[in-house]
């Protein structure tokens, strides 16, 4: 790889600053582009699923034993926190690079907080939040930024997190059979 268009990030896998830079010129000449993505789950049995997703490998998601599962795999609420974290750390650095901010260390912790006793539509459906009620995000961010510019940087990717707005935002959802 050509060192002059990598962009070394402390101890991180370095990114590709010509393609991060390439990225951004495209969505700047199409801002309103919208790219679709797809994932088939497939019911294997019990609680497990298997997720297809391009030609990945089958992606698996379970329950763990209190909510009747085999515990081999994260359970959709927790993939979805994993999803969020991603994302964050995506953006960040992304982020950092693009901004030149050298990170030495990046790491995030997340817990969301959620009302299971619904038991997926099952169990006591009394009018209560169902899903996330709570997320907390904790950064471990190690670089050469000042706080106040890691504090602008987190906020930034917080907004632009494809993943942080589904978790903020409305999303139209339309959950149908197919004939």
């Amino acid at each position: 790889m050509d060192s002059t268009n990598t962009a070394l990030t402390g101890c991180l896998a370095p990114i590709d600053k010509g393609g991060l830079d390439a990225l951004i010129e495209k969505g700047k000449e199409n801002p309103q582009a919208i790219k679709t993505l797809k994932c088939k789950t497939v019911a294997e049995g019990r609680f497990r699923h298997l997720n297809y997703i391009r030609d990945l490998p089958a992606y698996v998601v379970d329950e763990p034993p209190a909510l009747l599962g085999d515990d081999t795999a994260p359970n959709p609420s927790e993939a979805s926190l994993a999803a969020l974290g991603s994302c964050l750390a995506v953006g960040i650095h992304a982020n950092a690079v693009h901004r030149g901010i050298t990170i030495d260390k990046l790491e995030l912790e997340l817990e969301g907080d959620l009302n299971i006793t619904a038991v997926w539509g099952c169990g006591d459906v009394s009018e209560k939040p169902v899903g996330f009620t709570d997320v907390r995000v904790n950064v471990t961010l190690e670089s050469d930024a000042p706080d106040d510019v890691v504090e602008e940087l987190l906020a930034h990717v917080k907004a632009w997190s494809p993943v942080a707005n589904t978790y903020t935002r409305p999303v139209n959802l339309e959950v149908v059979p197919v004939k």
